[in-house]
């Protein structure tokens, strides 16, 4: 029996008039590698966003492992649920190591006078946090990079460094915003085994990808978002197969599919929203 681990049920975002995301029922299930596709302006980042707390969902409910989560971001990584960014955002001018200790502090629970006194308490909860981020690192390939700033990283060193950020917030689910944008083939089947090994620890994994070898390789399922809305899920065969789902990457039409001004409109109104959400107070160093 399989067990779910995130079900979303009939989640609509609207911004103003307009609808990026419309009545979409998703599930991951325990142990599951879930592929989320669909064309440009699809509603996928936006829906992720609505998983992520990012964006409360005007309609429609978010759960993981049977509780609906709550609409910030902190407390749905502190749930168990957390990811990375389809531009990556890590702390430029800190450390490897630093990154990667960063993503451990909602599993802290040292506060502020601990911090400042730096009691026996403290230097225990850092010594373990330290010790679990160099595991991540070895995970990951960058151990002996511990000590390099993030922004002289590869680009692809860059992207495994944010994955190993999310991993030491130590979740239950991962959620990958194309996870290999501008990676080189090398790349981005050193990626592939680096999510296998991360399901392999028993984490479920949703990843948005524009890389459909990578997705039709990695899935267990996939499902395809066009205009908004869920069009199709299944293996991997289901959905290669389907001429619905060939016909939206090739931009022809199907019933009721919106114009090519609505779905202009849909993504100026994601975007002001985007900028909205990263030019909040507190927000300067998320990018």
């Amino acid at each position: 029996m399989t067990t779910p681990v995130l079900e979303a049920r009939d989640v609509t975002m609207r911004f103003g008039g307009l609808t990026a995301v419309r009545s979409v029922d998703f599930t991951v299930n325990a142990g599951e590698i879930v592929g989320l596709i669909g064309p440009n302006g699809a509603g996928k980042t936006t829906f992720f966003n609505c998983l992520t707390g990012l964006y409360v969902p005007t309609e429609g409910t978010v759960s993981y492992q049977g509780t609906v989560l709550p609409p910030k971001p902190h407390l749905v990584t502190k749930a168990g649920i957390a990811r990375t960014f389809q531009n990556i955002r890590l702390f430029a001018n800190m450390t490897v190591l630093e990154n990667v200790l960063v993503g451990r502090h909602t599993r802290t629970k040292e506060g502020l006078w601990s911090a400042l006194l730096r009691g026996p308490g403290f230097k225990k909860a850092e010594k373990a946090s330290e010790e679990r981020a160099m595991e991540l690192l070895e995970f990951i390939g960058l151990a002996a990079k511990r000590d390099h700033l993030a922004r002289n990283l590869p680009y692809g060193e860059q992207r495994k460094l944010e994955i190993a950020r999310a991993l030491a917030s130590e979740p239950g689910l991962l959620l990958l915003d194309e996870p290999t944008a501008g990676m080189n083939p090398q790349e981005t089947r050193a990626t592939e085994e680096l999510v296998f090994a991360i399901r392999d620890m028993g984490i479920a994994i949703l990843v948005i990808e524009h890389d459909m070898r990578f997705i039709f390789n990695l899935c267990d399922r996939v499902a395809v978002l066009v205009q908004g809305e869920k069009l199709v899920e299944g293996d991997s065969a289901t959905v290669q197969g389907d001429e619905r789902v060939i016909a939206a990457y090739l931009g022809e039409p199907f019933e009721d599919a919106p114009g090519d001004e609505e779905v202009a409109e849909v993504e100026a109104a994601e975007a002001n929203a985007d900028t909205t959400t990263n030019t909040t107070p507190g927000k300067e160093n998320d990018r």
